[in-house]
């Protein structure tokens, strides 16, 4: 459950693009995670297999202990009826007086009497014989199960041993998946505590930029003349944003938690900043950055003033100009509102600027 968790803050964190290290980290998170899902079942599966294999060789084993007490038992019953059969043979042919061969003649008293002993005597040999071969033919059958007892062994301990090393295999896979998994979280960590303490270097420079800023706004819109401030790629020109102020505002939410289609105070995502600080200069703009791309005119990058809508990824992240070849955004989850530079991926994604004129 854990992991599914953990894979659902990522894939938050995939939806908004940002630093795209971090991204790509958290990308490559998710896909050792899903390995980690199949592994981790792979790994139930061998524990079961195993665990039936074993449970089958100690069935096997169990049986081979009971096989041996049956075979005891048959070779001593054998011997008993041996011994008992001998005596029978013995005593046909003796008295218990005089030995004599002819005992069971003479001890006759008629022809019917003497017929009667030779044939009981017959009969009980014959049923000692029978007992023995009954005796043979079970301890013949217990030897044969025993060595059937002994080849299932030998073939169950193998397979044992194959679902042992099998197992061993996919826990060694799944503990390397966990051990690079936490270094990539590591390495996240450390990228994120480097971008935010970057992202408080920039800010506090903002800051000081700003108030001039500030001071020198009132004097560049005096100076100003509409239609020549700002050229686009088409020839036309892009009037004066009135909007500078919103910059200062935005910096007051800096280190505000970025949150998945977030638009308060509370959390933002970066079209929810951008359309929020502007609300609270009386302009109304889409939560949706493809929609805020269609808003305002168009201005070049070189002509970029602070207030500026920037927009990076095919139009799938936007920031606010700030000034000094800066923005601020709410980049991802697990960041905060903070101000980026316009360098490095964001420059090699730049789509253009847009700005609000009223």
């Amino acid at each position: 459950m854990l992991l599914v968790v953990v894979a659902a803050a990522f894939a938050a964190a995939g939806s908004a693009t940002g630093d795209p290290t971090v991204s790509a980290k958290q990308a490559q998170a998710q896909q050792v995670m899903g390995q980690i899902q199949r592994l981790d079942s792979s790994l139930q599966r061998a524990k079961s297999a195993y665990e039936s294999a074993s449970s089958k060789l100690h069935a096997i084993e169990h049986s081979l202990t009971i096989n041996k007490i049956a075979l005891r038992a048959a070779r001593a019953n054998l011997g008993k009826a041996q011994i008992a059969l001998s005596q029978r043979l013995v005593a046909i042919y003796t008295t218990r007086d005089d030995q004599s061969e002819l005992a069971v003649l003479l001890g006759a008293q008629s022809i019917d009497d003497l017929v009667s002993r030779i044939e009981t005597e017959q009969s009980v040999s014959s049923q000692d014989a029978a007992v023995i071969n009954q005796v043979i033919g079970f301890k013949h059958s217990v030897t044969v199960h025993q060595h059937a007892l002994v080849t299932a062994r030998h073939s169950q301990k193998r397979l044992v041993a194959q679902r042992a090393a099998a197992k061993a295999s996919i826990g060694s896979q799944l503990n390397r998946q966990q051990h690079l998994l936490a270094s990539i979280k590591g390495e996240i960590a450390h990228m994120i505590a480097m971008d935010r303490a970057r992202s408080l270097a920039l800010a506090n420079a903002a800051r000081a930029r700003l108030s001039v800023q500030e001071q020198q706004q009132a004097l560049a819109l005096q100076g100003t003349v509409i239609g020549a401030s700002a050229s686009t790629a088409d020839g036309s020109v892009a009037p004066p944003s009135q909007y500078t102020g919103v910059v200062g505002i935005a910096m007051r939410y800096l280190g505000v938690p970025y949150v998945w289609g977030g638009s308060s105070p509370s959390g933002f995502d970066c079209s929810g900043l951008v359309a929020y600080v502007y609300a609270q200069v009386g302009v109304s703009l889409p939560h949706y950055t493809g929609a805020q791309w269609n808003v305002g005119v168009p201005v070049s990058r070189g002509d970029l003033q602070p207030g500026d809508l920037v927009f990076f990824d095919g139009l799938g992240h936007v920031g606010l100009y700030i000034g000094g070849g800066q923005f601020i955004h709410a980049p991802h989850t697990g960041t905060v509102v903070q101000i980026a530079s316009l360098s490095g991926w964001y420059a090699d994604t730049y789509v253009g600027a847009r700005r609000i004129t009223g």
